[in-house]
């Protein structure tokens, strides 16, 4: 056989031999391998949530304050005399005030334009107007509802503003201004879930933030909800939108705002609480505590009501600023 023909045998035998092993790779594989083995997902949970934290005992105080809400008079209306605590503000240039920015209606950032707004907002506004003549005056610094004591004991902001209640305890640990909004506790859920308020949730999971008032009250309610901790007010409405919680509790106010958020949500039962606001001030500060009330009688009288009527009267029907408590 000459060479070439030796040649073109081999090339036959070598075509026979790979389709050989073609129809034995196309015959019964068997199982294939599972290289991605089925697990089932766990939902994400915000940072730092905790189900079922240890929460102080509410009226832990030494001793009974009296009236929380009464504050010290206005004293020289908004003179700013050398060496106050206000000359120190002028000085610097700047109020530092602590804000939250996940509340909506009462301190958020506005998805459009980044500028944080809502009643509160406006409040710290009214301060630095008086101030420097200028609003804008004004340095934010978002802060949790657990960092809003700190911040004021460490001398990190100024004033804080922010849906903060006043009661005895705090009264210990820093000042407050007279009330500039009074809400109440109340209760966020989706509205098929059928709840109807907190005695419903017997043995269900409710969401609020930690170092609330509102977490407090929901671990002392007689129904024994399971409470859940967060950081802020949006990781709860994510949570419940997920379906790890049942409901959100807190003040009415904060609740609207959600509610307006999320359609799918409502706000139901009545009141259990009285949620007083006040602006918080360290412990030392007793002028710029007066200076604030001053502030504030100028705002209940001229601004309060076009500033409720734009953030908070749609969702919460209409409202009178509150009467302020002197001592």
């Amino acid at each position: 056989m000459s060479s070439r023909g030796s040649g073109r045998l081999a090339a036959v035998l070598a075509a026979l031999l790979a389709g050989a092993l073609l129809l034995a790779g196309c015959g019964s594989a068997g199982e294939p391998p599972n290289l991605a083995p089925h697990v089932q997902a766990q939902r994400p949970t915000p940072a730092n949530a905790e189900v079922s934290p240890e929460i102080d005992s509410v009226g832990s105080v030494s001793e009974d304050c009296g009236d929380p809400t009464a504050s010290l008079r206005p004293k020289n209306g908004l003179a700013t005399p050398p060496g106050s605590t206000m000359a120190e503000i002028k000085k610097r240039g700047i109020l530092r005030v602590g804000v939250d920015q996940n509340t909506f209606l009462f301190g958020f950032r506005n998805p459009t334009t980044g500028n944080l707004e809502g009643f509160d907002i406006a409040i710290a506004r009214e301060i630095a107007k008086a101030l420097f003549g200028d609003p804008d005056r004004v340095r934010f610094k978002a802060i949790t509802s657990q960092q809003r004591i700190d911040v004021l004991r460490d001398g990190t902001v100024d004033v804080v503003v922010r849906t903060m209640t006043i009661n005895c305890e705090r009264r210990e640990q820093i000042e407050f201004s007279s009330v500039y909004f009074v809400a109440g506790q109340r209760v966020l859920v989706t509205k098929r879930s059928g709840y109807s308020g907190l005695a419903d949730l017997a043995g269900k999971k409710v969401c609020a933030t930690t170092g609330s008032t509102s977490l407090r009250n929901i671990a002392a309610a007689d129904s024994e909800p399971i409470p859940v901790a967060v950081e802020n007010w949006s990781d709860c409405l994510v949570l419940l939108q997920q379906g790890q919680v049942e409901a959100i509790s807190t003040d009415d106010t904060i609740l609207a705002g959600m509610a307006q958020q999320d359609p799918t949500t409502h706000v139901v039962g009545p009141k259990f609480t009285n949620e007083p606001y006040g602006v918080g001030i360290p412990k030392e500060d007793t002028d710029l505590v007066r200076y604030v009330n001053a502030v504030l009688q100028q705002v209940r009288k001229n601004t309060w009501q076009a500033v409720y009527d734009r953030w908070i009267e749609p969702a919460l029907g209409p409202g009178t600023p509150p009467e302020p408590t002197y001592k």
